[in-house]
C-alpha cells in the first residue's frame, strides 16, 4: 500500500510545464555558510553592489539591488527553470503545485454579471457551513462584491487559517440575504478524477501531480478495479512532486522493480554522479490489467516519469504526443526568511537509463536536434524506445483540431468582443440547475433552450450565417453537453459526449476492448496502427 512506501526524499518537488523543482535531504543545508571564506569572484560582486548603491545617479533601497542582482544572475545562467520568489510568488508556486491553500473551500465563477460559487468542495468550511452550488457571493465582510472579479473575491475570502471571513450569499428561492460566519481552514483540491466510461473502461484523470495524488490514484484504482481496462490520462499535466509520481509508478509495477534514478552535483563538487535511485516497494495493485496511458507536449516533468517508468517496464501503451521533455529538476533554496530561489541541480532518467530531458534555451524553446542521434532502448518486451528527450508515443495520435469554418466562427466572435467561452459555461450552468429542478438526473440538453440560446448569441453577436449550420450548431452541442455532464457531477458522461472529437480517448477505448491482458496491446504495428 502507498502508506508503506518510504523514499529517499524529502518534499521533493518536480514541478514542471515547464518548471520543476526538489527538495531532497542532501539540500537541506542550503544556507550560505558564515565560516566560509568569499571568493575573489564573489567579493567583486559585492562591491558592485556597493558602489552601485553608494555612487549610482538612481538611489535604491538594498532590498531592490539585491532582487534585481539576483534576476540578473539568473538571466545569464542560461537556465529556464531558474526563479527568485518573492513571499507573494512563493505563496502562489506552492499552491499551484500542491493543490492546498487556506480558505473556505469554493469554486467561484463570473457568471451572470454574479460570483456564483460553481463547486463546493468536500470536507472544507465551505460544506460544513452550508454553502450551495448556485449561490452567489453578493458580500464579503459587509461589503458588496457589485463589481469586484473573482480574484477580488479569491483574495478577500482567503487568509490565515483559524481566521474568520464573513460571506453573504443570494440563493434562488429565498428572498433575503443569508450571512454565513466561516472559519478558514487548509483545504486541498483533488488532482483526480475518475469514472467508469464507454463499454467498462476505467479512466483516471490526473491534472497535476499534487501532494496526496497517489493515494488519490489508489482509491480511483480501487474504485475501477472491475473495469476491463484503465486509461490514465496525463494530458496537459505539468508535473509536480516527484515522490508522489514515484509512489503512483509504483502502484502499477512489481516489487523490486526500478522506478527512477537521478544525478546531480554534490555541493562544490566539480562532477555529477548518480547518488539516488528508487525502485518499488510494494505489488502491482492492478495485475495484468491492461493501460493506456495518454500523453501530449504540454505532459511534462512528473508525469513523464510515470509514463517513462510504465513505458520502460512494458506495463502500459503511451498514446498521444510527444511529451514536453523536462528531465531536470530543482530544488528551492531558502535565501532568507521571506526569498526563495528554485534552481536546477539534477537529472533524472527512466528505469532504462533514459534521458527525458529535452534541453532548451533561456526562453523556454527546444534547441535543435538530430533525430539520427537518439539512442534506443530495448525493454525486455523486445519493444524500441527513444531516449531523445520526452516520451515518444508507442503510437502518434494528434490532437482534433477546428475545421476552417470553426476557427472562423471563434474568430468572428472574438473580434465582436462576445466572451464565448463565458456564454458557453452561463447556458450549461444554467441548464444543469433546470435539469435538477425538473428531476432530470441526466445531462441533457432540451430543443427549445439550446434554440432560445442560439437565438440570444445570434442577437448579440449578428453572426446568423455561422449559427444556423448545421456544423456550427453540431460544435456548440460538444462544447456545451460535457460541461452540463459536469456540473451534474457525470464525469463518465462528459467524457463520453467528448469521445465525438478526442481521437486518442477513442484510440484508447478501441484498443483497450480487444486486449484483455496488457500484452495483447503490444502487438505488432500493422495491427496496432488507429482506424481514424
Amino acid at each position: 500500500m502507498i502508506s508503506r512506501i518510504c523514499f529517499c526524499l524529502i518534499a521533493t518537488l518536480v514541478i514542471a510545464h515547464p518548471v520543476a523543482s526538489q527538495s531532497s535531504n542532501r539540500f537541506q543545508g542550503n544556507q550560505q555558510n558564515s565560516n566560509r571564506s568569499v571568493s575573489p569572484g564573489a567579493q567583486i560582486f559585492l562591491s558592485a553592489i556597493e558602489t552601485i548603491r553608494n555612487y549610482g545617479l538612481e538611489q535604491m533601497a538594498d532590498s531592490v539591488l539585491w532582487d534585481k542582482a539576483v534576476k540578473g544572475l539568473l538571466k545569464e545562467l542560461n537556465d529556464p527553470y531558474a526563479q527568485a520568489y518573492n513571499p507573494i510568488e512563493f505563496d502562489q508556486f506552492r499552491e499551484s503545485n500542491t493543490g492546498d491553500y487556506a480558505g473556505i473551500g469554493v469554486q467561484i465563477t463570473h457568471l451572470n454579471e454574479s460570483i456564483m460559487i460553481t463547486a463546493v468542495f468536500t470536507s472544507t468550511p465551505a460544506e460544513r457551513s452550508g454553502l450551495q452550488v448556485g449561490d452567489r457571493i453578493i458580500g464579503v465582510n459587509e461589503v458588496s462584491t457589485e463589481g469586484w472579479s473573482t480574484g477580488n473575491v479569491s483574495d478577500s475570502i482567503r487568509g490565515q487559517i483559524g481566521t474568520t471571513v464573513d460571506v453573504t450569499i443570494a440563493r434562488q428561492g429565498i428572498g433575503t440575504a443569508v450571512t454565513s460566519t466561516i472559519t478558514r481552514d487548509s483545504v486541498h483540491v483533488t488532482a483526480v478524477v475518475a469514472d467508469i466510461i464507454d463499454d467498462n473502461f476505467g479512466y483516471i484523470a490526473l491534472d497535476r501531480v499534487a501532494r496526496g495524488s497517489a493515494d488519490e490514484v489508489e482509491q480511483a484504482l480501487e474504485k475501477l478495479r472491475g473495469t476491463r481496462g484503465i486509461v490514465l490520462d496525463l494530458r496537459g499535466n505539468p508535473g509536480g512532486y516527484l515522490d508522489e509520481s514515484l509512489k503512483i509508478s509504483d502502484l502499477f509495477l512489481e516489487r523490486g522493480s526500478r522506478l527512477a534514478s537521478a544525478e546531480s552535483r554534490a555541493p562544490g563538487g566539480t562532477g555529477r554522479n548518480m547518488d539516488e535511485a528508487w525502485e518499488a516497494r510494494s505489488p502491482d495493485v492492478i495485475p495484468e490489467k491492461p493501460i493506456v496511458i495518454l500523453v501530449d507536449r504540454f505532459s511534462a516533468s512528473a508525469s513523464e516519469i510515470i509514463a517513462g517508468a510504465l513505458q520502460d517496464h512494458d506495463r502500459a501503451l503511451i498514446l498521444g504526443e510527444r511529451t514536453f521533455g523536462k528531465g531536470v529538476f530543482q530544488n528551492v533554496f531558502r535565501l532568507s526568511d521571506d526569498r526563495h530561489l528554485r534552481l536546477t541541480t539534477g537529472e533524472w532518467f527512466t528505469p532504462l537509463g533514459r534521458s527525458l530531458h529535452r534541453p532548451r534555451n533561456v526562453q523556454g524553446r527546444t534547441l535543435p536536434e538530430d533525430p539520427d542521434t537518439f539512442p534506443i532502448i530495448i525493454t525486455a518486451g523486445g519493444r524500441s524506445l527513444s531516449g531523445g528527450g520526452g516520451v515518444f508515443p508507442d503510437i502518434s495520435i494528434a490532437n482534433d483540431t477546428l475545421t476552417s469554418n470553426e476557427r472562423e466562427f471563434l474568430s468572428q466572435m472574438a473580434r465582436k468582443r462576445i466572451p464565448f467561452d463565458l456564454k458557453i459555461e452561463e447556458f450549461a450552468f444554467e441548464q444543469s440547475e433546470e435539469n435538477r429542478d425538473n428531476g432530470i438526473t441526466d445531462a441533457v440538453l432540451g430543443a427549445d433552450a439550446f434554440k432560445l440560446f442560439l437565438s440570444t448569441l445570434e442577437e448579440e453577436s449578428q453572426l446568423g450565417a455561422f449559427l444556423s449550420t448545421d456544423e456550427i450548431q453540431k460544435y456548440l452541442r460538444w462544447r456545451i453537453l460535457p460541461r452540463i455532464a459536469q456540473r451534474m457531477n457525470q464525469l463518465g458522461r462528459s467524457i463520453e459526449f467528448r469521445l465525438d472529437r478526442d481521437p486518442v480517448l477513442s484510440e484508447a477505448l478501441r484498443l483497450l476492448g480487444n486486449s484483455r491482458k496488457q500484452s495483447d496491446l503490444f502487438l505488432p504495428p500493422e495491427t496496432l496502427k488507429p482506424n481514424h
